[in-house]
């Protein structure tokens, strides 16, 4: 069947939908289809043709639904409401590891490094030439924009500024309604571009202006949205008195429920990592590395001349009993 083919059989990342948002459904497996079952209707999608599938509130997903889009290559993101909280995700859908190959390479060699940050404010500096700015230079000119930014929203909506405040594990508790807002939206930005990241097969924790934390890369690719996206958008809440954590959560939700956005970052993400030099390829190439040849293959026993290290105590399952589960009539 289609669906146990060979990766390179299946459709490549860039041809695909980037990402599908599920909430409230009940998602199932019929034939070479994920099937979305609710009250009011049931729509298949063809798995191999989805990047990501976002999981939102109120779904529940079959085994075989999961098989089927881990042979596809498709991701799977737990998410919060149109995506804006990222809590769990499975395998990225590309079936190679070339574009996380790509990054740790990039992000362990200084002037590389640094390409690619340059790359990252260039995207927020259209029209300047950056190209001979070190990192120090750089996070100046980026803190005067931010400021500017700050001061122009203010004059915009009449919301009184006196600068960004951010209390580390409790963001939200910190400073006025402006800061509390921004840091509510930023957390909402950084969980679809995690859900992105991860969807792309990419790393997360490989930042290249952060760095030292799990999400250096998503903190890297928000910043890149927060002056077109949370900024404007928490001093608008603040001037018509919408200053709950929820308000912030839905008005993002709903500024980016048109899925644009998503695909925007998956664009960037590839363009900062690839710079239109070079491309990833989808196959699983089940390659083991070698220090003179660069890989050899995998799947070959490579040790006829010695004995199986493992024995019968080297896995250990734990499994309960059988349940009689009733059958829903949707």
């Amino acid at each position: 069947m289609w669906w146990l083919a060979d990766p390179q059989d299946l459709h490549r990342i860039s041809d695909r939908i980037s990402s599908v948002y599920v909430e409230r459904c009940h998602v199932d497996r019929a034939d070479n289809a994920v099937v979305l079952v609710n009250k009011e209707r049931t729509v298949r999608v063809p798995a191999a043709m989805v990047a990501t599938l976002l999981l939102g509130p109120g779904t529940r997903i079959t085994t075989a639904a999961v098989r089927l889009l881990a042979d596809s290559g498709t991701a799977l993101c737990w998410v919060g409401e149109k995506g804006v909280r990222l809590y769990a995700a499975g395998a990225g859908p590309s079936r190679g590891s070339q574009l996380l190959i790509r990054q740790a390479y990039l992000v362990s060699r200084t002037k590389e490094r640094l390409g690619v940050a340059r790359r990252m404010y260039a995207m927020r500096f259209p029209g300047e030439d950056i190209a001979s700015l070190n990192m120090q230079q750089l996070r100046g000119r980026e803190g005067a924009r931010v400021k500017k930014i700050y001061q122009a929203h203010s004059r915009r909506t009449g919301v009184p500024w006196d600068g960004r405040l951010y209390k580390p594990g409790q963001p939200f508790e910190a400073g006025d309604d402006v800061n509390r807002l921004l840091s509510a939206g930023h957390s909402c930005l950084y969980g679809i571009c995690h859900a992105a990241i991860v969807g792309l097969g990419a790393s997360p924790g490989l930042g290249f202006v952060h760095t030292g934390g799990a999400t250096s890369f998503v903190l890297d690719i928000a910043d890149l949205y927060k002056a077109e996206y949370t900024i404007p958008l928490a001093f608008d809440l603040a001037a018509m008195g919408l200053t709950s954590e929820r308000d912030a959560r839905t008005a993002f939700r709903d500024r980016v429920a048109d899925g644009k956005l998503m695909s925007r970052i998956v664009r960037d993400i590839k363009a900062l990592l690839l710079d239109g030099a070079t491309e990833t390829s989808d196959q699983d190439a089940n390659e083991l590395w070698d220090d003179e040849a660069g890989s050899v293959p995998g799947g070959i026993n490579w040790a006829n001349d010695y004995v199986d290290a493992f024995d019968e105590t080297s896995f250990v399952g734990v499994s309960g009993p059988e349940l009689r589960e009733p059958q829903v009539d949707w």
